[in-house]
């Protein structure tokens, strides 16, 4: 008995040790930056221009903005969570073929952007990004598409619930940061101790800008009723790709569907595309 309650008591210990570890390491577990550009525009045959803008906090970002074959609809992409922008090329070719001008850059933390990631710190990232295409760049409001994959879609659809673009993109996004967590680790408090938001659900609902979502049946990160939910909450119009492929590729995966369902969203939903 007494060496069956040692057995219970080692249980006990170990279990709280790694929710205390796990508690410490969210940061590192949410965010995986890489700080090196391995690959740019240049590499899948597009020009393009390095930007450097500044937050209202003062941390200096970096990205790069790609002209399309037509100037009037600029799209500010926001990118998930691991790697940087020069992971990115096959969205921004697929983007760049449909006309679009597109401006991608690195949250704080990743690639040449200054800094280290947080949530509050991705917002002020968002919003300088934004204030950089409409100040800098002189561009309004209706000719701005916010879009989003990934933890880069809990990102756009906070912005995109603050200001008035002429539509937004959500991609493979989670309901919200505690939601995706109970989902991976359920064996885990994760709602006691996380100490990350990224509501997706409660922004969307505040979004009233067209709206374009798409998630796949086999991602195998964020569960496909992530998308869903989000879905039913968010006020028309909108439309919904279902995709095929993992998390990080389903876009791609899916092919010709996804991006006919792009480009038609977009012809009825942009005045000037």
């Amino acid at each position: 008995m007494q060496s069956f309650l040692w057995i219970l008591l080692s249980v006990a210990v170990g279990y709280l040790l790694l929710v205390v570890l796990m508690y410490q390491l969210q940061s590192q577990m949410i965010y995986h930056p890489q700080k090196s550009i391995t690959y740019t525009p240049e590499d899948v045959g597009l020009p393009y221009e390095d930007v450097t803008f500044d937050t209202e906090d003062g941390v200096s970002l970096h990205g790069w903005y790609i002209s399309g074959d037509e100037h009037d609809v600029n799209v500010l992409y926001f990118h998930g969570n691991a790697g940087n922008i020069s992971g990115r090329l096959q969205t921004i070719e697929l983007l760049h073929n449909l006309g679009l001008n597109v401006f991608i850059f690195d949250y704080r933390g990743y690639g040449k952007s200054q800094g280290s990631p947080s949530e509050q710190g991705t917002y002020k990232d968002a919003r300088a990004a934004w204030n950089y295409l409409v100040s800098k760049r002189d561009i309004e409001n209706d000719q701005i598409v916010i879009m989003g994959r990934s933890l880069g879609g809990a990102v756009a659809s906070w912005l995109a619930a603050q200001k008035q673009p002429a539509a937004t993109i959500l991609e493979s996004t989670f309901t919200s940061a505690a939601d995706l967590g109970a989902d991976l680790y359920p064996w885990l408090p994760v709602r006691s101790m996380i100490s990350y938001d990224y509501n997706t659900l409660e922004n969307i609902k505040q979004i009233r800008s067209p709206l374009f979502m798409a998630h796949s049946k086999d991602d195998e990160i964020v569960p496909y009723h992530h998308g869903q939910t989000l879905l039913e909450a968010a006020n028309d119009p909108k439309t919904f790709v279902e995709l095929r492929g993992s998390h990080g590729s389903g876009f791609w995966e899916t092919g010709e569907k996804y991006r006919t369902a792009l480009q038609k969203f977009l012809k009825e939903n942009i005045t000037n595309q």
